[in-house]
């Protein structure tokens, strides 16, 4: 008797150690929904991709909050609010069930329609696309608390996207201009923006709509969401160049055969590349290149989605893809294997979601 005891025991310790491995716990996803001034709140099952909305989801945030971003403590969740006598940054606790309270509100520039975060979660990134500027913020460990760093920091510039690099030191930002779009990059020292660009880069239309970076800081991905419907691809800081500097690779920019890229972004293994084409109502995956971060399209891509995807999230395991979309208003949940996607279920908001985050 004691024997099978002890054999029960040894089989029940090994499957707690099989669940607590391998990324298997439940992970929280939160979307933004700026028609209804709402973040709503997801359970993820990590086997099967399907989302459970949280109790009290969705929750009340600012006026036409626009874009979400996750400390990495996974303790505070930051959302940007530029609707109407908003312009603020309401800062959210999050508790072990994934569940949000809103503690604060901090002022920032006109229009904040951007946030970007250091890796080690020590300043946030704020894009204000009205004031043609960055507002900076340290954060308090312990409160998730903003205090400014300076005043907001003048670009001269409209802000559509903005990408940290993964050490910290450099800010990208994408703009409209005439005849080409930009790509603006600034040094950062403590969470303080060089004075002028490190450089400036065209890209290949005049309204560069998004942008994402490899997870070894090796190459930029800029989506031209105008006339030219492509990929612009730029190894970042190049032999020869300056540090951070941006130059376009041999063949860039690809040609998207989808209308109107607006989302991209990278697996964790830097392996693949997700584009969301809001006027095909798709998703293009396309394998990369090792040594020339070039995108090829994988077999059967682009992968039918809901109508008007705007906003791309991979799970931290990068198994699943979740899409929002624009007309159907929803959050769509893939299953991504070799960067094949399959429809797992869409869940409706009643709006679209313009950025989604996900916790661990």
């Amino acid at each position: 008797m004691l024997q099978k005891a002890l054999i029960l025991m040894l089989v029940l310790a090994s499957v707690a150690g099989f669940m607590s491995c391998g990324g298997t716990s439940s992970h929280f996803v939160y979307a933004a929904v700026p028609s209804a001034n709402q973040i709503a709140a997801f359970r993820e099952d990590p086997y099967s991709g399907i989302l459970t909305q949280l109790s009290g989801s969705p929750y009340t945030v600012g006026d036409g909050v626009r874009a979400v971003v996750l400390h990495p403590s996974g303790k505070f969740l930051y959302a940007a609010n530029p609707g109407q006598n908003e312009n603020d940054v309401s800062l959210f606790s999050i508790a072990s069930n994934g569940s949000l309270n809103e503690v604060s509100r901090t002022p920032v520039g006109t229009l904040p329609t951007l946030l970007a975060m250091d890796p080690a979660g020590g300043y946030l990134y704020v894009g204000n696309a009205l004031s043609n500027s960055i507002s900076v913020f340290s954060i308090d460990s312990g409160s998730g608390g903003l205090t400014a760093v300076g005043l907001p920091f003048s670009i001269n510039l409209s802000p559509t996207s903005m990408q940290l690099s993964p050490s910290g030191n450099f800010l990208y930002i994408s703009a409209p201009s005439s005849p080409t779009g930009v790509i603006a990059v600034f040094s950062v020292n403590a969470g303080v923006l060089s004075s002028s660009p490190v450089s400036l880069t065209t890209t290949a239309d005049n309204n560069p709509t998004a942008m994402a970076i490899d997870p070894t800081g090796t190459y930029l991905y800029a989506a031209n969401g105008g006339n030219a419907n492509s990929i612009s691809i730029y190894t970042i800081s190049a032999p020869g160049t300056l540090p951070g500097s941006l130059t376009q690779v041999p063949g860039s920019p690809l040609a998207n055969a989808s209308q109107h890229p607006v989302a991209l972004i990278v697996d964790p293994t830097g392996q693949f590349l997700y584009v969301a084409n809001e006027g095909s109502n798709n998703i293009a995956t396309y394998s990369i290149t090792a040594g020339t971060g070039f995108p090829a399209a994988i077999q059967d891509s682009p992968f039918g989605s809901e109508a008007e995807p705007i906003s791309l999230a991979l799970d931290p395991n990068g198994k699943y893809l979740y899409v929002g979309n624009q007309t159907s208003g929803g959050v769509q949940a893939f299953g991504n294997s070799g960067g094949s996607l399959n429809a797992i279920a869409t869940y409706p908001l009643g709006n679209g979601s313009t950025s989604i985050a996900i916790l661990q």
